[in-house]
């Protein structure tokens, strides 16, 4: 602290490109504790209202002829319907409305997340991995359920040689479990460093020699991350639907 104000008596630059991840209570100061409500919970709520905003308030009418709303709807649900029913097959379609609801959750979510001042919840793991394990939760119950002991076969490789299937089965078990752990640090990861990148570009904007192509990067990047946003939602949903194939077809 004592560096960062001395560069800034002198004129240096100095700035925090991780301060925009801090979780702040909503009410008071202090600790932020597992039932503190948190501008993380804020964004969140947000999100949960925009949705309803979209799905309910804007399909009211079902109209024929759609309004923009509701053509927006229709375009999100029957693409999520689509990707649901070709990777994970027809048995996989009831399922839909849990994969559609993560989808549309983190699709909000980092979408508000890029309004400046706002928060980005979906840059911190701890809410992509509660997500992961509820998907890894999910998908295993169902895979137990469905086949009972034969999901057991999705670890044991058939086609590979006889000696190597023992050692192909406990890297299998392995890979199984590290899924919600890639599934989780992926999402996070990518939303935390676009925001950290713009960040950074941001506080270059501040010297006046190199504002102008500061100013163009950030333009640049915050273009990007629009797109990143809607690519992180659909990686994790259409993962959730190779995982739910995986459960319904565990032979295949």
């Amino acid at each position: 602290m004592e560096e960062e104000a001395a560069q800034a008596a002198e004129g240096g630059l100095s700035f925090e490109p991780l301060e925009v991840f801090n979780l702040r209570p909503l009410f008071g100061h202090g600790e932020v504790h597992w039932y503190t409500i948190t501008n993380a919970t804020l964004w969140m709520a947000i999100a949960v209202l925009a949705i309803f905003a979209l799905f309910v308030i804007g399909t009211a009418r079902r109209s024929v002829v759609p309004s923009r709303s509701q053509s927006i709807a229709e375009l999100i649900h029957d693409f999520t319907y689509k990707m649901v029913e070709d990777v994970a097959g027809h048995e996989g379609v009831k399922y839909f409305p849990y994969i559609l609801t993560l989808f549309l959750f983190i699709l909000f979510v980092n979408v508000l997340g890029l309004i400046p001042t706002s928060f980005a919840p979906t840059s911190h793991v701890a809410v992509t991995a509660v997500m992961a394990l509820a998907v890894f939760i999910t998908v295993t119950v169902i895979g137990f359920v469905k086949n009972g002991a034969a999901f057991l076969g999705l670890f044991w490789v058939k086609e590979s040689p006889l000696i190597l299937r023992p050692i192909i089965a406990v890297i299998e078990v392995i890979s199984y479990f590290v899924r919600p752990v890639s599934h989780s640090i992926r999402l996070a990861g990518n939303v935390m460093a676009g925001h950290a990148v713009m960040q950074v570009f941001a506080a270059f904007a501040a010297i006046a020699l190199i504002a102008p192509l500061s100013i163009l990067a950030i333009a640049a990047i915050y273009g990007l991350e629009v797109l990143v946003a809607a690519i992180q939602a659909y990686v994790f949903t259409i993962l959730t639907c190779v995982y739910l194939k995986d459960a319904l077809h565990p032979g295949h």
